[in-house]
């Protein structure tokens, strides 16, 4: 487990011209350990293992003018990306029946990975889920120019730019290409060019892409670009939502009670608590249930609070598919707090969730980005 000292973390980005103690941020993270012996596609990184190649990644973005010229914040983000951004490949890494090496989903694992990390040894929030999606889509730039799954190169920018800054995510692909042995390095460098030009002319490669409404925004994201992005869309009226999400004993109870006490609740805990089910048994009745709930709720268009841990992006998606479904307005609202006060929290309640139960939930844990709702708040404690 990584010490709770952020000023430990903090003492070790390297400043222009400096060098980098290897030493001292393995002790830091002893989860970067298991790179060194995690084999690598020789075709895309003839380099060899993982941390060799991350320690050529994080060689490259201090020889970055982006980097040269950074403030101390943009600095650790840029610096701590580049160390994590491979922390899942030992966990996801498989040698095939062919002899080749894949690392197939190791972005998004490895988002989840860092952020655990990161908790616990008590990085600020913004920081750490700045790092945290760039982790998540730090390979995105070599074809986003060219589009992916059916969505435009422009889709692409303007919905990413509300996830995390491109120009940030675009400094670390680029030590990435860097950062490493392969044939087509000069290709994928140019893709990264011509990606950064088009986040430039879509208004996004610094801030977020403007649109006229959060609703055209919402729905432009929805759609995959298929309205324009540039004029106010029809807003069918309907409910008003607040969608929680945070871990367990997170302070979303008390969060209901201060801030939303009047307000019809909808809530799996509460589904399975009148059911008289323990957590995890028969989850299904208790899901019908409150699902069943809000859809009357959301048909009469009356205001809610959705209560759930909304944990992945997968658990999420359901709810606000649902919420979408009928035209719902809808505000996410996160909560966070510190590992030991949520486990001192959870262990004093009267729960059939234990605090090692909420520890093998962590591998699932996943933040809200901007981009899911109308509006999306953090309230970090």
């Amino acid at each position: 487990m990584a010490p709770q000292s952020p000023k430990a973390w903090g003492s070790l980005v390297p400043a222009p011209g400096e060098s980098i103690a290897w030493a001292a941020l393995l002790a830091l993270i002893p989860d970067l350990e298991p790179l060194k012996v995690t084999p690598q596609d020789p075709i895309h990184h003839a380099e060899g293992d993982v941390w060799t190649h991350t320690m050529m990644v994080c060689e490259a973005l201090l020889k970055l003018h982006a980097y040269r010229e950074a403030d101390p914040d943009l600095r650790f983000v840029l610096f701590y990306a580049c160390l994590l951004h491979d922390l899942a490949k030992p966990s996801c890494t498989q040698i095939l029946d062919t002899g080749r090496i894949t690392s197939a989903g190791h972005s998004k694992r490895g988002a989840i990975d860092a952020r655990v990390v990161m908790w616990r040894a008590g990085i600020p929030f913004a920081l750490r889920e700045q790092i945290c999606r760039i982790i998540a889509q730090h390979q995105l730039p070599f074809y986003a120019i060219q589009g992916s799954k059916g969505r435009t190169a422009e889709f692409l920018a303007n919905s990413l730019s509300w996830d995390c800054t491109i120009d940030a995510l675009c400094v670390v692909a680029e030590a990435d290409l860097r950062g490493r042995h392969c044939a087509d390095s000069v290709l994928i460098l140019d893709n990264i060019e011509l990606f950064r030009e088009m986040a430039r002319e879509q208004g996004c490669y610094h801030q977020p892409r403007e649109f006229p409404d959060a609703h055209t925004r919402l729905s432009y994201f929805r759609s995959e670009g298929s309205i324009s992005p540039d004029y106010a869309f029809f807003q069918e009226p309907g409910s008003a939502v607040t969608v929680l999400s945070g871990l367990p004993a997170s302070g979303k109870n008390t969060w209901v009670s201060r801030e939303m006490p009047n307000l019809a609740v909808i809530s799996f805990d509460d589904a399975r608590e009148e059911l008289g089910l323990k957590h995890g048994v028969s989850a299904g009745a208790a899901v019908h249930l409150a699902i069943d709930r809000a859809k009357a709720l959301l048909r009469a268009k009356k205001p809610f609070v959705w209560n759930a841990t909304h944990l992945s992006d997968l658990m999420l998606s359901k709810t606000l598919d649902l919420l979408y479904r009928y035209n719902a307005q809808v505000e996410i609202v996160y909560l966070e707090s510190p590992e030991a006060v949520i486990k001192a929290r959870n262990a004093a309640r009267d729960t059939t969730l234990s605090n090692p139960a909420i520890d093998k939930m962590l591998c699932r844990w996943e933040v809200p980005l901007p981009s899911l709702a109308h509006v999306v708040r953090y309230e970090v404690t």
